[in-house]
């Protein structure tokens, strides 16, 4: 069964890279700015992180360390890519995950499988989040426990947010986007870019994810 998964991933992914061969290169740096034409690839940033997509051969790699994308950070530049809208700006309208366009009928699945984890992973751990949220360069927010706001790309910043529990009421969590995130990219990626911040959010903290989210 694992490896079936791993398959689907990897057909995915080659999917998605011919179709990157067969845009208009051009076009992408126009509409979506925080892409950079560097020595062969074009980049940008995904938490941080800068990665590199071939023009010629459109595979992905990390630029720290020249090594090949994971596949979900693949199949998450490849959708923004795909997805952007030439008209998609930033509204400065922070939104939950459910009043997303589209996002009905993924909001269950995501409370269950991405809010209520990151909220279990960082209970009893407010100061480590904190500190975590500032290592992936967020800046603090005052209207939580620990929250911060963190550009998953450019285009796409977030806002995680948690309160800790106590002896009566478990941790909390909720992650809010920009109401132009899906002008951006795929609603089911949004999911998918959520799930790969708390899992950054808590490397940088150094807590092990003991199950896997979603």
């Amino acid at each position: 069964m694992e490896i079936e998964i791993t398959n689907n991933y990897e057909k995915a992914c080659e999917a998605w890279r011919l179709k990157f061969l067969k845009m208009d290169h051009q076009q992408l740096l126009e509409k979506l700015p925080e892409i950079k034409p560097e020595e062969g690839y074009l980049t940008l940033k995904l938490f941080g992180q800068k990665f590199g997509i071939h023009s010629e051969t459109g595979k992905i790699i990390s630029l720290e360390n020249s090594l090949a994308a994971d596949r979900n950070n693949q199949l998450i530049i490849y959708t923004l890519l795909w997805y952007a809208s030439p008209q998609a700006v930033l509204k400065n309208k922070w939104v939950p995950f459910r009043e997303l366009k589209g996002a009905s009928p993924f909001t269950t699945a995501f409370e269950k499988h991405v809010l209520v984890p990151f909220a279990q992973i960082f209970s009893g751990q407010t100061e480590k989040l904190s500190m975590a949220c500032i290592a992936l360069g967020g800046v603090k927010l005052p209207h939580s426990d620990a929250g911060c706001q963190i550009k998953a790309f450019e285009c796409m910043p977030m806002q995680f947010l948690f309160w800790d529990g106590d002896d009566e009421f478990p941790a909390q969590a909720n992650i809010l986007f920009d109401d132009s995130a899906t002008d951006f990219i795929h609603v089911e990626s949004t999911v998918t870019i959520a799930v790969e911040g708390v899992q950054r959010l808590a490397a940088a903290a150094g807590i092990e994810i003991k199950d896997a989210l979603y």
